[in-house]
């Protein structure tokens, strides 16, 4: 990717010597930090050198009467002016001239700063745009025009208000193994940013999965990314995240891909194990009887804090555990508690994010 920020926006800190030199760095760096417990060879996945982001935050910067998008400088003191980013996918691209140009031909401009991008694969787009003033009535009939001219939904968001014009989602299909999956992607909730390092993500733990004709355990399910597709596998799933917005939509996908043998949850790990031990009683769970399913396989996908002792005690108690870890240090602590009791039998890298230091890695456990 050729950028021609790169040395001033903090977006991009690993560019010296292209892409593939960035990757082996990574590479290296984790078979350093994982032959602790792992001495086969990390299976890579790459991501498209450019254009791989759909989802990205932009700062709007006034200098003067003029507006542009700004990104954090690399040295995080200000910020760089940037008119174009290689990272973004086509369709965000095409758009940012338009949406700027679009903003400050109408007059909307005023106390805004930041707008942020969420595309699926065939070009929906919602654009976030977000601002420190009330917005009225008069913002809406504009907006509502330049939605219609662009062919985007838009949301305005300022504090305590968020105005929807079109629908705050978009629809993406990914193809996991020769299979369409659709799934309903919501502004500010969490999604992959990269579609297609994510396709290629689900297909390795669907490889690693253990299929039988049990049931499987998912922890921090989020809109069911992979939960959809693992259902498939297993005669029933029961998966729970703490995001109320994403068990809606993960209850939404699965009515889009027809799949009916998963039971999502709202509730955090920790009260998820304090109601399967006992401890405590949920009325989210009253309506799921726990007996009736013979789970001896789990998947985790937490959050970069990782998991806690509790949690990595609990899923411990499994035959097969299948991880995806966006934090490797993180990954590293949880591992030297898994190992005790299982050892990691295939381990995989994702190059979600290029030209960063950030990676996610995907472990395969199997009781000892």
């Amino acid at each position: 990717m050729n950028c021609k920020y790169f040395g001033e926006c903090g977006a991009c800190v690993v560019y010296k010597d292209g892409y593939e030199q960035q990757l082996n760095q990574k590479l290296e760096l984790n078979r350093e930090r994982f032959a602790a417990f792992f001495d086969g060879e990390i299976s890579v996945f790459k991501s498209p050198e450019s254009n791989y982001r759909s989802r990205s935050e932009f700062k709007l910067w006034h200098v003067g009467d003029e507006l542009y998008y700004a990104m954090n400088h690399l040295d995080k003191k200000g910020v760089v002016l940037v008119d174009e980013c290689p990272q973004v996918n086509r369709h965000i691209s095409t758009l940012m001239p338009k949406l700027l140009r679009a903003i400050k031909d109408r007059d909307i401009g005023s106390k805004l700063f930041g707008a942020d991008f969420l595309s699926s694969s065939s070009g929906e787009i919602v654009v976030s745009l977000l601002y420190h003033r009330k917005l009225d009535e008069e913002w809406k009939t504009i907006a509502t025009e330049i939605s219609k001219e662009l062919s985007i939904y838009i949301i305005g968001r300022s504090r305590k208000q968020k105005l929807v014009i079109g629908q705050d989602y978009v629809v993406e299909t990914l193809n996991i193994d020769s299979q369409e999956y659709r799934f309903k992607q919501i502004e500010n909730s969490f999604t992959q940013p990269n579609a297609r390092v994510n396709e290629q993500m689900v297909s390795w733990a669907m490889r690693n999965i253990v299929k039988n004709s049990g049931d499987l355990l998912e922890l921090y399910c989020g809109a069911g990314n992979f939960t959809i597709p693992f259902s498939k596998n297993f005669d029933k799933v029961l998966a729970t995240e703490i995001s109320k917005s994403s068990i809606n939509a993960a209850k939404a996908n699965m009515q889009l891909n027809g799949v009916e043998n998963i039971e999502f949850v709202r509730m955090s790990v920790e009260e998820f194990v304090e109601a399967l031990d006992g401890v405590r009683e949920f009325r989210r769970m009253k309506d799921i009887d726990i007996n009736s399913y013979n789970i001896n396989s789990v998947f985790v996908d937490p959050p970069r804090s990782g998991m806690d002792l509790a949690s990595c005690e609990f899923i411990s108690r499994y035959e097969n555990i299948l991880y995806i870890s966006c934090n490797p240090e993180t990954l590293v602590r949880d591992l030297e508690i898994l190992t005790k009791t299982h050892r990691v039998i295939d381990m995989a890298l994702f190059d979600q994010f290029p030209y960063t230091h950030h990676v996610e890695m995907g472990v395969n456990l199997q009781r000892i």
